[in-house]
């Protein structure tokens, strides 16, 4: 590869050493500057969302001869006074559905555990007694527990069989007996687990009071960074020509329409995973709180907002907003559980087929597979959060990759991006690999 020395040099391409120097050094300070504030950026990236969503009706008011501080302010007002007014409208609703489900979720699982337990008590009975059937015959029970002298004058407290130790308390144990070969039960395990849930409310009634002020000094804190989050975000809507300008001057004038094709590319990507998938929420916890109050499911309006909630956390989300579903409709009867099931079902089946393709578009898509495997890398290294973004950044990688991968083998098969970003007929210039510049001609 030919490439110019000093200032002065030019290459064929316009990558001088210098240039290359310098792009290749601060890129590598910026990566090590992000790794050691990793903890403080999550603002910054929320910024960086929030412009990006509202940027477009930003850009909308411009268009009217709004000045664009102005156009700011009226999306802020319109957008937080339609959050407000929907939140002002069901918060009532929801703050009642809530209380009675918390209210009623233990006798709700009494429920459950009554109606269903039979059932699941005698599966499990009849596995029990395949295994025993085929076991060995059991061996001279031990004595309950053996309290034996130590050579250094302690004693020793060995347990045998019908016996357990619990600890309550720092410095004290005791032993309870323990039934052989008791009955498996669903009612008795889930009332001991209701009951062992209202006990240890009582014992740690101080603890709790200490996490609601923890909750309180963290909602304090929240109020603070949304502000801060909203003043960053307007910042970079009112300065993004400046900005966009100032990355586009890195590469040589031969690269930048190379830079344009880049930023489109990300552009359709990162539009149909943040504002698309705003809208597939929105769309499913209308339909999703439709057919839950024409199946008469309880509850309807708390579980609705759970499954709008959670379709922002892509397969996962939507899997776990249907357990709760589901399991209240077997609190009513089967019916209604199966009623619901089919529902969400075809929900996701209208969101998969129809909605997607319109609304997040072809652009958009990567493959199942490599979401959930980035959705896993990120909540094991940065949690909930991690989830929520790890498809943004999966869309930007993708972006990157076929972008170069575009724009180094011509020849290869294009995505739908390309088509639409280069026109068919059009001349794409690239590199070829004696650095000469060539031109390669798109054909239908």
């Amino acid at each position: 590869m030919t490439l110019g020395s000093g200032r002065s040099g030019t290459g064929a391409s316009g990558w001088t050493r210098s240039r290359i120097a310098f792009l290749a050094i601060s890129g590598s300070l910026v990566v090590l500057f992000a790794l050691l504030t990793r903890e403080v950026l999550l603002p910054f990236v929320l910024a960086g969302i929030i412009a990006y969503v509202l940027t477009p009706l930003v850009a909308a008011c411009e268009k009217i001869r709004l000045p664009r501080s102005l156009a700011i302010l009226l999306v802020y007002a319109v957008t937080f006074s339609i959050l407000y007014v929907g939140i002002a409208a069901i918060a009532p609703r929801v703050y009642d559905e809530t209380v009675n489900l918390s209210r009623d979720t233990p006798a709700l699982a009494r429920s459950l555990a009554v109606r269903y337990g039979p059932q699941v008590e005698s599966r499990v009975q009849g596995l029990i007694s395949k295994v025993e059937s085929t076991a060995p015959p059991p061996k001279e029970p031990r004595p309950a527990f053996e309290i034996k002298p130590q050579e250094d004058g302690s004693y020793a407290v060995e347990l045998g069989s019908g016996a357990t130790i619990i600890q309550d308390g720092e410095r004290r144990w005791t032993i309870e007996p323990v039934t052989e070969n008791e009955k498996f039960q669903v009612s008795g395990l889930v009332g001991d687990a209701i009951n062992g849930t209202i006990t240890f409310m009582k014992r740690n009634f101080l603890e709790l009071v200490r996490f609601g002020q923890v909750v309180v000094s963290r909602v304090t804190r929240g109020v603070f960074f949304t502000f801060m989050i909203l003043m960053v975000a307007g910042y970079l809507m009112h300065t993004r020509e400046s900005i966009l300008a100032f990355f586009r001057s890195l590469p040589p004038v031969g690269a930048r329409p190379s830079f344009d094709r880049l930023i489109s590319r990300m552009d359709r990507g990162l539009a149909g995973v943040v504002r698309g998938q705003l809208v597939i929420c929105l769309v499913n916890g209308v339909l999703s709180a439709i057919g839950f109050w024409l199946f008469g499911l309880k509850y309807w309006p708390i579980l609705a907002l759970i499954a709008a909630v959670m379709s922002i956390i892509p397969i996962f989300g939507s899997i776990l907003s249907t357990i709760p579903a589901v399991l209240v409709g077997l609190t009513q009867d089967i019916w209604t559980a199966l009623w619901v099931l089919l529902w969400i079902v075809g929900i996701h089946q209208i969101e998969a087929n129809l909605l997607n393709p319109k609304i997040i578009g072809v652009a958009a898509k990567v493959h199942p597979v490599l979401v959930v495997f980035s959705l896993i890398v990120g909540e094991h290294f940065f949690g909930l959060w991690g989830a929520l973004l790890a498809v943004p950044a999966l869309s930007v990688t993708q972006s990157l990759f076929m972008h170069f991968r575009f724009e180094s083998m011509p020849e290869a098969p294009v995505d739908s991006i390309a088509d639409e970003i280069i026109p068919v007929g059009a001349q794409v210039k690239s590199i070829a690999p004696d650095d000469t510049p060539a031109s390669t001609s798109r054909s239908a």
